[in-house]
Order: C-alpha cells, then structure tokens, then sequence
C-alpha cells in the first residue's frame, strides 16, 4: 500500500534528551576511521576552541536514526520497515556536536513521492539543545520498496 501524501509536513513530538558522551563520540570516531585528534583528545579540541571532544559529521545519525522511529512506526503512516533501504543523508550543521550536549530530536515529514512502484520519504530532524539551541538539521530519504510481482 503506496504512503499517504497527506502526512507531508506532519511533525512529531520531541524526543528525550540524549547526552552525548566523550566515550561515545570517541567509539563513534574510531568505528568510522576518524582520526582527528578533536574526536579523541579534550585538549585538542578545547585548542580549537571546543568545550570538549566533537563529533565526527555524521555522527547525529546516532540520535536521528533512533528518532526516526516516531515516523517508521507511525501504523497511520504504514511504512513496512522490511522493505526499507536508505537512500540518502545530508547535515547542515549550526555548530559542532560535543561531548557535554544535551539534544533533543524533533522529526517532520518533509516529502513523499512515488516511483517506479517504490514510495521515498524524505524526513528532516531538527537536533537542538534541550535549552532550544538549534545544532543540526538532518535530512534522510527512506526508499520503501514496492512489492514484488
């Protein structure tokens, strides 16, 4: 069953905050390769005038991916998740992530299109500071395919 256009633009109710941590920044680093040391050492990243360690850029897809959850599971939606491949990913950033932050995840609906018998769904998370302090916006498609036959 094809998504529903009419949830285009529908928002969803912020997540809990999420503190990101030193450790988790530097996992998140060292799983992806990311070997600046302002991922890894507070004093070198408080040399570039960091509070403390920073994240690597794509690093919010670990608190965007959880918050997609909202719309995903949404049954008036009806994504069926099985046939979900990601399609896309893109940040514009306000400021660095560091350890320390406080964020909270506010997911809309941005788009939906079909093609070729596949659905995409285009969502936008605004991660901000529980304090309101915008960081990062998150665009994320999501191709659900169509089925077989």
């Amino acid at each position: 069953m094809p998504l529903d256009p009419s949830f285009v633009g529908r928002s969803y109710p912020p997540t809990a905050p999420y503190l990101v941590g030193r450790e988790k920044i530097r996992e998140f680093a060292t799983a992806i390769g990311a070997t600046d040391p302002a991922y890894h050492d507070p004093a070198a990243a408080r040399e570039l005038g960091h509070p403390d360690v920073v994240a690597p850029p794509t690093f919010p897809f670990v608190m965007t991916m959880a918050a997609t959850a909202q719309i995903v599971e949404d049954p008036a939606l009806g994504v069926d998740y099985s046939r979900v491949v990601h399609g896309d990913q893109r940040f514009a950033y306000t400021r660095p992530v560091a350890a320390g932050d406080e964020l909270v995840c506010v997911n809309t609906i941005e788009e939906i299109t079909s093609r070729a018998g596949h659905d995409f769904l285009t969502t936008r998370t605004e991660v901000a500071t529980v304090a309101g302090e915008p960081v990062v916006t998150v665009w994320s498609k999501l191709v659900v395919r169509g089925e077989e036959g």
